[in-house]
C-alpha cells in the first residue's frame, strides 16, 4: 500500500469512513506535504493554488518567514507558560489588538480558535449585562460549540443536539425593522457577522452595522462583531466593521490571527464590556489559551500585514478578482447567478443545486483549491491569502472560466 492509500485507509479506520469518501469524491485523494505562499504541494508533487486559505486561516499564505522564525525563536525560549507568573507574548500581543481594534475595544482574552471567542463573548456579555437573551441571524455561523452553536443560524447543524441553550432569537440578515422588533429589556446582546461568511458570502446593507449596533444601545444591550472570518485584513480593512466606521462592544477573532502558524483566538471587549471579569478575572479561564507559541506568531502576524501593506494590497486584488468572476458571470448566466463579496472575501452563488460540488470538482482537478460555503452549499467561496499577485489571481481567473464553461455543459445535457 502506498503513502497515499495508506494515509485514506487511517481515516476510514481511525478518523471517519464517510469523510474519507467524501473527499475521495471530491477528487481530493492526496496528502498534503508542503505550503509555501500561495500553494500548497501534496507528496507526489503535484501543487495546487490554495483559494480556500484555510477558510481565511491562511492570511499570510503558508508557512510566512516573519511568523515561522517568530514561533521558531519562542520555541527555544518558553513554548508555554505556567500561567502564574506575567506572560510578555501576551501583554505584547494585547497591546496591538488594542492598537487596531475599532473604537474603544482595549481589554483582551486568548482562547484557541473561534468557536471558543464566541463562547467568551457570549459569557462576557451576560456578565456585564446580567441579561439572559440573545438576538442572531439566520444563516449565521458562529460555531459548533454549544453556545456557537446555537446562536449558528441553520437547522442542519443544530437539530441533532437540541436542546441547545435557551434565549436566543434569530432574524433575517440585513433586516433593520426585525431586529429592532426582536430586542429588548432582556437582550445581552446582539451577534452578527460583518458579512456572512458561511451563510453565503452575504453582504449587509451599506450602515446596517452600525444601526444594528445603535439598536442595541438602545435596549441598554452589547453589540457582538464575529470577525472570526472577516478580520485582519480580509475585507480589505483591518476588521468588517470598518468599513461602516461601526464600534461593537464586544469582538471575536481567530483564524488569521494565527498567521497560519499556530492556533490563536481573542475575545476583545470595552472596559464597560469587561468589567464583570475585572471585577472577578478567573470566571473565565483558559490552560492554552495565550500560550507564547501562539502569542508570539499572533503579534508577528499583525506586524507583518503593516509591513508589508496587505489590507490595501486585499481591497486591490479583491476589487480585479471580483472583476474578473462578475465577467465570467455575465458570459455564463446559466451557471452563475451572483458574484459578491468585499476584499478577499469573495462568493459565486450557482444557479443550480449540486453545481457547487461540480465546479469546485472541476477547479481541484485544475489544481485550485476552493470550497462551498457551509450553510449554502451553491455558493463556492474565494479566500486566497492576501498576499496573492494579480498576476496569481489573473491564472485563477482563467481556471475558473475554463471549469465554468464545463459546468455549462454539463447544465446544457440534462
Amino acid at each position: 500500500m502506498d503513502y497515499v492509500e495508506e494515509t485514506i485507509a487511517k481515516y476510514e479506520k481511525y478518523i471517519n469512513p464517510s469523510q474519507a469518501r467524501l473527499f475521495r469524491f471530491m477528487g481530493l485523494s492526496s496528502v498534503e506535504a508542503k505550503g509555501e505562499g500561495c500553494f500548497i504541494t501534496d507528496t507526489s508533487g503535484r501543487t495546487f493554488i490554495d483559494c480556500l486559505g484555510g477558510y481565511g486561516m491562511f492570511a499570510l499564505g503558508h508557512r510566512h518567514p516573519k511568523v515561522v522564525a517568530a514561533v521558531k525563536k519562542q520555541l527555544d525560549e518558553l513554548p508555554m507558560g505556567g500561567k502564574v507568573l506575567f506572560n510578555r507574548p501576551m501583554a505584547d500581543l494585547a497591546e496591538a489588538v488594542a492598537r487596531i481594534a475599532p473604537g474603544r475595544l482595549q481589554y483582551s482574552f486568548f482562547v484557541n480558535s473561534g468557536t471558543e471567542a464566541v463562547e467568551g463573548c457570549l459569557k462576557v456579555a451576560r456578565l456585564a449585562t446580567h441579561r439572559p437573551k440573545f438576538v442572531a441571524a439566520k444563516g449565521a455561523f458562529h460555531g459548533k460549540t454549544f453556545g456557537s452553536l446555537t446562536a449558528t443560524g441553520r437547522d442542519l447543524y443544530r437539530d441533532p443536539f437540541k436542546p441547545l441553550l435557551t434565549g436566543f432569537t434569530h432574524v433575517p440578515y440585513g433586516d433593520l425593522d426585525a431586529l429592532k422588533k426582536a430586542v429588548d429589556e432582556e437582550t445581552a446582546a446582539v451577534l452578527l457577522e460583518p458579512i456572512q461568511g458561511e451563510g453565503g458570502i452575504i453582504v449587509p446593507p451599506s450602515g446596517y452595522i452600525a444601526s444594528a449596533i445603535e439598536i442595541a444601545h438602545k435596549k441598554g444591550a452589547l453589540f457582538i462583531a464575529d470577525e472570526v472570518q472577516t478580520g485582519l485584513g480580509r475585507t480589505g480593512a483591518w476588521f468588517g466593521v470598518d468599513h461602516e466606521k461601526a464600534e461593537p462592544d464586544l469582538m471575536a477573532l481567530a483564524k488569521a490571527l494565527g498567521g497560519g502558524v499556530m492556533p490563536i483566538g481573542a475575545i476583545v471587549g470595552t472596559e464597560e464590556a469587561w468589567q464583570g471579569l475585572i471585577e472577578a478575572p478567573f470566571l473565565h479561564t483558559s490552560t492554552f489559551g495565550g500560550g507564547q507559541l501562539a502569542c508570539a506568531a499572533g503579534l508577528a502576524t499583525i506586524e507583518a500585514i503593516e509591513e508589508e501593506g496587505l489590507i490595501e494590497k486585499a481591497a486591490a486584488t479583491g476589487k480585479f478578482l471580483k472583476a474578473g468572476l462578475a465577467a465570467i458571470a455575465a458570459d455564463y448566466p446559466a451557471v452563475i447567478k451572483e458574484v459578491r463579496g468585499r476584499g478577499l472575501m469573495l462568493g459565486v452563488e450557482l444557479t443550480k443545486e449540486g453545481a457547487g460540488g461540480m465546479l469546485m470538482s472541476l477547479l481541484i482537478d485544475k489544481n485550485v483549491i476552493v470550497a462551498y460555503t457551509l450553510n449554502n452549499p451553491k455558493v463556492i467561496r474565494l479566500e486566497p491569502p492576501l498576499v496573492m499577485s494579480e498576476d496569481l489571481a489573473s491564472v485563477v481567473l482563467e481556471k475558473f472560466r475554463e471549469a465554468v464553461a464545463a459546468t455549462a455543459q454539463v447544465i446544457e445535457e440534462l
